[in-house]
């Protein structure tokens, strides 16, 4: 019934969300902003996928304290525009073809800072999702070693009040619309096609 062929894509971005990582060490005068688009959720732990050669990696090393900022569709060139900075004075040299340091991405992007309550990293004022995080577990990914797969618990979790339902702990479907990142392209979120049996309104 249906026809496959076999292809041999160089991603498997399916269509994952957006997040930005805000991370920095005590010596930083300015907190690093890292997009990625390998995380997920489960319960209330964030599972991270972070190249070793990310400034954020290693700020993550030192400290273990993030926030997980989740843009809109809207955000995409603010997004797009720190895409090809590093937060590492020395720029490694499998990134020095595409990559430049950039000490300010905050100025860059046109993010505002705003205190966190529970970690040292500064949220991104600009997106209607912050997710204050703890790393609890780091393991290394694949045999390269290249990567490691991050577990950070989720301290607390701010929104714009546009996206909280009133009295409750929601979030408003109709007016979250999330930024995700297919194959290397930026997407809105789409039209709601049905609902799971476990959602809970």
């Amino acid at each position: 019934m249906y026809s496959t062929l076999s292809i041999d894509p160089s991603v498997f971005y399916f269509g994952t969300p957006v997040a930005l990582l805000t991370t920095g060490k005590a010596s930083d005068a300015v907190a690093n902003i890292t997009p990625i688009s390998s995380a997920w959720a489960l319960d209330d732990t964030y599972v991270l996928g972070l190249s070793n050669l990310s400034h954020a990696m290693s700020n993550l090393r030192e400290n273990g304290e993030l926030v997980i900022n989740l843009p809109d569709a809207p955000l995409w060139e603010s997004v797009e525009r720190i895409a090809k900075t590093t937060g590492a004075t020395k720029v490694p040299p499998l990134k020095q073809e595409r990559y430049r340091y950039e000490p300010n991405k905050w100025a860059l992007g046109g993010f505002t800072p705003r205190p966190s309550e529970a970690v040292a990293p500064p949220r991104i004022a600009q997106c209607p999702v912050q997710i204050e995080a703890r790393v609890t577990n780091m393991t290394p990914l694949g045999a390269t070693g290249d990567a490691t797969t991050v577990h950070a618990k989720v301290l607390r979790t701010h929104v714009h009040r546009c996206l909280a339902m009133p009295g409750t702990s929601h979030i408003n479907l109709e007016a979250w619309n999330p930024m995700y990142y297919t194959f290397r392209h930026y997407f809105s979120q789409g039209e709601r096609v049905g609902v799971n049996f476990r959602a809970e309104w």
